[in-house]
């Protein structure tokens, strides 16, 4: 991102991106009727034991992200094998050390939220309300739109694939944050400076031929699904996504904020864009992520309410997953609807390629860590996906995120039935090395595991 030689270091990612350990836990056994353990409504506050046992082969592979997140920080992980699902939590979540890490703890996802963003889009096109061909232009008004050769315009689907040509930030939100940069730098842009600075916005290239990561353009999208459908986007992605999935703590609002970064020993303000929640707003738990992750793996997992749209979401969690576009110089890299997807072939070389350096890969571009990344990252080509049939059968579906103190990954592997979450707070600084560390550790660690149940079921394991 453009920081122009001044001394202040590289802005949050847009929100909208302990001291002695605790033991590993275990989620609790099934309440009746419900596979989850309870119902949303119960789910809340449900006690868990402190120092259940962790199966050892798992509690041997975990140590690296444990590790990663440092002495002095917290990590929720949630696992899924199959029909096993645990979370194990390290760590406290805040810098006095006063309170451990739970599987209830709430975490800032930063760019992981995109992900949701990408699900609301393919639900309210399974309901016909929006199409992922539908111009920008139609849910902005008329004097807030971007300047850019109209005989191809910018849709939906380019600002959901990263191929929408817009820069990283809107147009003159840097000047603006400065004087809050150590505080919630992003708190006063809201949509009326959007809207005014949409028109002053460059678009590189034509839209649909390149992939250049942007926040702008993800958090866009939550905004003109919300004008589509009327609601606010918070409230849009609760009756649509959240609601539905039991998913009883994630929301964009502040709730039980229990853990974050701490700068100079103070604790660091939580995020907030009210501009483009749709780009990384959202905080959540493991608990919540766990059941998130399973949806995705699995459309029947989750009990979903009967209604008659119960079928739009059940449609959209298929339809996310299936790639979109594909990178010439990406190996194997695929975009999908707010999700990255490699393919076995580039799987060992690590989740992402441009922006921030992580042990031998680089990810950051299509990743969207968001800390630290060049405002060029994931400048490249666009291919065409391989076939949906094949693409869809054995790649690992990913994405993480980052903001001041706090990381997110969260992945899967449709074949192998295997998902992970990792949610830490960890120190923040300008380059976040501790969060690159932590991602590029539950990237191997996913990749494990969909190896081992591919070898367990006899299937050429990916990536390996």
């Amino acid at each position: 991102m453009p920081g122009g030689g001044t001394a202040l270091p590289q802005p949050p990612l847009l929100p909208g991106e302990p001291a002695a350990p605790s033991g590993p836990g275990l989620l609790p056994e099934p309440l009746p009727g419900d596979p989850w353990g309870a119902s949303p409504d119960d789910r809340r506050g449900v006690p868990r034991d402190e120092h259940p046992e962790v199966p050892a082969d798992l509690e041997r592979l975990l140590r690296p992200l444990f590790r990663a997140a440092g002495p002095d920080g917290g990590v929720a992980v949630a696992v899924i094998r199959g029909d096993e699902r645990v979370v194990a939590c390290r760590g406290r979540s805040d810098r006095p050390g006063e309170r451990p890490v739970r599987a209830d703890t709430r975490f800032e996802l930063g760019s992981v939220t995109k992900t949701f963003t990408g699900l609301l889009l393919a639900e309210m096109a399974a309901r016909g309300e929006v199409r992922y061909d539908d111009p920008i232009d139609r849910y902005l008004p008329a004097n807030a739109v971007p300047g850019y050769p109209h005989e191809r315009p910018i849709t939906l689907l380019h600002l959901a694939t990263h191929t929408s040509g817009l820069p990283r930030l809107p147009v003159g939100v840097l000047p603006a944050v400065a004087p809050r940069w150590f505080s919630r730098p992003y708190a006063t842009f809201g949509p009326a400076h959007l809207l005014g600075a949409l028109p002053r916005t460059p678009v590189r290239g034509t839209p649909g031929t390149q992939v250049r990561y942007s926040n702008l353009g993800c958090g866009l999208l939550g905004l003109l699904l919300a004008n589509a459908a009327g609601q606010r986007y918070d409230d849009l992605l609760a009756a649509r996504v959240c609601g539905p999935l039991g998913l009883v703590d994630t929301s964009c609002g502040p709730g039980r904020e229990d853990a974050g970064g701490y700068r100079r020993g103070r604790r660091v303000p939580s995020f907030r864009l009210p501009a483009l929640p749709g780009a990384s707003a959202l905080r959540s738990t493991a608990d919540d992520m766990l059941r998130y992750v399973q949806a995705h793996l699995s459309l029947d997992a989750v009990p979903l309410p009967e209604r008659a749209d119960e079928a739009a979401l059940r449609t959209a969690l298929g339809e996310v997953r299936r790639p979109r576009v594909g990178r010439r110089r990406g190996g194997g890299l695929r975009l999908c609807l707010g999700w990255n997807q490699r393919g076995p072939a580039g799987a060992a070389d690590g989740p992402g390629e441009a922006g921030e350096a992580v042990g031998g890969g680089r990810v950051g571009g299509v990743l969207g860590l968001g800390i630290g990344a060049a405002a060029g990252a994931g400048a490249g080509g666009v291919g065409a996906a391989d076939p949906v049939g094949a693409a869809d059968s054995d790649e690992l579906v990913f994405h993480a995120g980052s903001s001041r103190g706090a990381s997110a990954f969260v992945g899967f592997s449709p074949r192998a039935q295997v998902g992970l979450t990792v949610l830490a707070r960890t120190r923040p600084g300008v380059r976040n090395t501790r969060g690159r560390a932590l991602v590029q550790s539950a990237y191997e660690v996913l990749r494990t595991l969909a190896a081992q149940r591919g070898t367990a079921s006899g299937a050429a394991a990916p990536g390996v």
